[in-house]
């Protein structure tokens, strides 16, 4: 059974993203641009007060290409191995 999508802010997800080799590119206005330089990917996160909404941890999980557990396993700190 997978685990239920985790309520998280901005700034786990930014702890994650960083666990995953992104680095803050720019920012504007209240959203964040995170590229990682090995294949050029860009995420961006709102950095807004609050708990980020399942629908847009979602979205960004499926741009990462990031299941819920290896989500799960990042904002516990943990280490995952991909391919």
């Amino acid at each position: 059974m997978t685990p239920k999508l985790p309520v998280c802010t901005a700034r786990e997800l930014e702890r994650v993203l960083r666990r995953l080799g992104f680095l803050a590119d720019r920012q504007t206005g209240s959203h964040r641009i995170f590229i990682r330089s090995s294949d050029r990917r860009r995420v961006i996160v709102p950095i807004h007060a609050g708990d980020l909404k399942p629908g847009l941890i979602r979205q960004i999980l499926h741009d990462l290409h990031l299941s819920k557990e290896e989500f799960h396993d990042l904002l516990r700190g943990k280490t995952i191995r991909r391919s």
